[in-house]
C-alpha cells in the first residue's frame, strides 16, 4: 500500500540518500543529498538508518497527501511546511494520518528541506543507492524528479502504534542565514594561484549565482588570479572542491559533480560546513576562512561523534529501523 501521493511536485523534489559510492572510477557521480547532515538527522528522528532515502525538496515544496498513517520528520530549510493548515515544527518527528495534506507555503530560510519517513521509501537501489542522478536518469523514481500523481510506498512496514515522536536538541539544529562564513582547507592546487589570488579568495565576499545547481555552486565576486592559467591535468573532484576556471570565478563542486575535472582547485570546503553551501540560494553571500588539516580533522571527528550520540540517544549505537 502506498504511503503518500504527490499532488503537486514543487520546484524540484527528488529521492536522495547519502550517495552512490565506489563507482567514480567508472565515471559515475556520487549524487546523494546536498545536505547530508539534514538527511542523517531526519532519518534518525524517524528511526531509520542514517543512509535511508528521503525527499530532497528545493526552494518551493510539493503538496503531498498521506495515504496511510506514519511518522515523518522535516529537517533543513524552512519552506513553510504545514500539515492540514497547521505549521509543522522542523527538526522534530510528527505523526501523520490517512488523508492528511502536507503543503509548503513558501521559502522562509535556506534552500533545501528533507522529508524522512519511518520505514523509508520502497525504491530500487541502483549501484547500491536510491539517490536520483538527474543528468544520467539514474536512481530514485525512474531517474527523474517527482511528478504529480507519483505514489511512494514504505520500504519496511512499521507498527505505527509504537512509533515515538522525537525532537533534535537545540544544539543539533542549524539556522540557515543569507550570509555564511565557510571553513576551507587550501588546496589541492593552491600553488597554481598567485598569493594575491589566494588573498582575494580569503578576503572577499562572494554571491551565489543564479546558475548554481546540484552539480556546482557558482559564485560571483572578485576574480581570483592564477599563476599560469586555470588548466591542469584532470584529477578527482571531492564534494566541496572549489574549482577556479579561466574567468577567475570560483565554483564549489557539489553532489552531482563530475568525477574528474581539469581546472585548478584553490580549496576544499570541510564536511561539517557543506550544509552552508547546500542551504545557500541565489543572492546569498559566502566568505571563506582557512583552517589547517589538523583543525579540520578535529572538527570532523566532533561532527561525526555528535551524530553518533544523537543516533544512540534514540535508536541504539548504529541507528536502527523501527520494528
Amino acid at each position: 500500500m502506498a504511503l503518500l501521493r504527490i499532488i503537486k511536485p514543487g520546484l524540484l523534489t527528488t529521492i536522495q540518500d547519502r550517495g552512490r559510492f565506489h563507482y567514480q572510477k567508472w565515471g559515475v557521480p556520487v549524487a546523494g543529498a546536498m545536505d547530508e547532515y539534514a538527511l542523517r538527522v531526519g532519518n534518525i528522528l524517524v528511526g531509520n538508518h542514517e543512509n535511508e532515502g528521503a525527499l530532497e525538496i528545493t526552494l518551493f515544496g510539493p503538496e503531498i497527501e498521506f495515504l496511510a498513517p506514519g511518522l515523518v520528520a522535516i529537517t533543513g530549510a524552512d519552506l513553510g511546511a504545514r500539515l492540514n493548515d497547521l505549521d509543522c515544527a522542523l527538526w522534530r518527528s510528527f505523526r501523520v494520518r490517512k488523508g492528511d495534506i502536507l503543503q509548503f507555503t513558501g521559502l522562509r530560510s535556506g534552500c533545501r528541506a528533507y522529508l524522512a519517513v519511518a520505514g523509508g521509501f520502497k525504491i530500487p537501489e541502483i549501484m547500491g543507492s536510491k539517490s536520483t542522478y538527474l543528468r544520467g536518469s539514474i536512481g530514485g523514481m525512474d531517474g527523474r524528479a517527482l511528478r504529480e500523481g507519483d505514489e511512494l510506498e514504505n520500504e519496511i512496514q512499521v507498527n505505527n502504534i509504537n512509533l515515538t515522536v522525537r525532537e533534535a536538541p537545540p544544539a543539533y539544529r542549524y539556522k540557515p542565514a543569507n550570509s555564511q562564513v565557510v571553513r576551507v582547507i587550501l588546496g589541492p592546487q593552491h600553488d597554481a594561484f598567485t598569493q594575491e589570488g589566494i588573498m582575494t579568495f580569503l578576503d572577499s565576499e562572494y554571491k551565489v549565482a543564479p546558475e548554481s545547481d546540484r552539480m556546482g555552486c557558482r559564485l560571483d565576486g572578485p576574480a581570483i588570479r592564477h599563476k599560469n592559467g586555470a588548466d591542469i591535468i584532470s584529477d578527482g573532484i571531492a564534494m566541496g572542491s572549489i574549482q577556479v576556471p579561466g574567468n577567475g570565478k570560483p565554483i564549489i563542486m557539489l553532489a552531482d559533480r563530475q568525477t574528474t575535472g581539469g581546472y585548478a582547485k584553490i580549496a576544499t570546503v570541510i564536511t561539517p560546513d557543506l550544509w552552508k553551501i547546500a542551504q545557500a540560494k541565489p543572492g546569498d553571500s559566502l566568505r571563506f576562512t582557512k583552517v589547517t588539516l589538523e583543525q579540520a580533522h578535529k572538527i570532523y571527528r566532533q561532527y561525526e561523534n555528535n551524530i553518533r550520540i544523537l543516533a544512540a540517544k534514540f535508536n541504539g549505537a548504529n541507528g536502527t529501523r523501527p520494528e
